[in-house]
């Protein structure tokens, strides 16, 4: 489904502040998977999606999606099969437009200053009331206006509105508070599983790594250190995660952005 060969990337190269963010990394991703990737702060997690997703073009690699080679297509034209959702519940939707119109541009029928029918409206209120946030009864509200959670809510249903072939989610859930992320992440598993969306998840919780998904990935220095699934991931324990990397990497992971349980 997604080939990843032997992508390279160096930020402000032949510099003093040059940074190899990614170092050879090759993954293979099937269709159906919902990998979570953990590992420190620098580790190239969020650079990793950004190379998928288009936001910058590798130096060296390649990036093939559904057997089309993607590796220098525009983000934009990405965006029509690659969904994203960032830590930051303020992206991702026009704060100053409505919720209404939000989804309306996120399907596709209109948006600002575009008549929505009443067919769209009502497809859109049946959505939200799916979500269990209350917003259905705010469609006319803008979007700015909402909590962290009922933004990331909306987020995460805009990009599955029309089903992505992959889904990226980059730590969607660190800023809210912990009963609000436990309820996306519930969310999150529900639409990726009634729509079968291929997805990777970055997350700072060490136990939702284990929780969710299918595998995990554990990355550090621009690179893959495990790839874990099955049998083997079933019986692991965070304690287990941390052991491995130590044994890796020959240091101690970095958990001070982790929640490790």
């Amino acid at each position: 489904m997604l080939e990843l060969s032997h992508l390279y990337k160096t930020f402000n190269p032949g510099t003093t502040n040059a940074k190899e963010a990614l170092s050879d990394l090759s993954l293979s991703v099937a269709d159906g998977d919902f990998i979570t990737l953990i590992g420190a702060n620098g580790a190239g997690k969020s650079t990793l999606f950004g190379a998928i997703a288009g936001s910058f073009l590798t130096d060296q690699g390649s990036i093939t999606l559904d057997g089309d080679d993607i590796t220098l297509t525009p983000e934009h034209h990405r965006a029509k099969y690659i969904g994203r959702l960032f830590q930051d519940p303020m992206l991702g939707s026009a704060p100053g437009m409505t919720i209404e119109e939000n989804l309306a541009l996120a399907s596709g029928r209109g948006g600002w200053l575009s008549r929505i029918s009443k067919v769209d409206k009502k497809e859109f209120c049946e959505r939200l009331a799916a979500l269990d946030m209350g917003l259905e009864d705010r469609m006319q509200q803008p979007v700015g206006l909402l909590s962290g959670g009922q933004r990331q809510a909306l987020t995460l249903m805009m990009a599955t509105f029309s089903v992505p072939k992959l889904l990226l989610l980059d730590e969607h859930t660190a800023a809210l508070d912990p009963k609000t992320a436990e309820k996306v992440l519930a969310l999150t598993e529900e639409i990726v599983a009634k729509h079968h969306i291929t997805c990777l998840m970055i997350t700072h919780n060490m136990q939702s790594a284990l929780d969710l998904g299918n595998r995990t990935l554990m990355m550090d220095q621009g690179r893959i250190l495990y790839d874990i699934s099955g049998e083997k991931r079933r019986g692991l324990t965070v304690a287990d995660l941390l052991t491995l990397f130590k044994e890796a990497v020959g240091k101690e992971l970095d958990t001070d952005r982790m929640l490790l349980s």
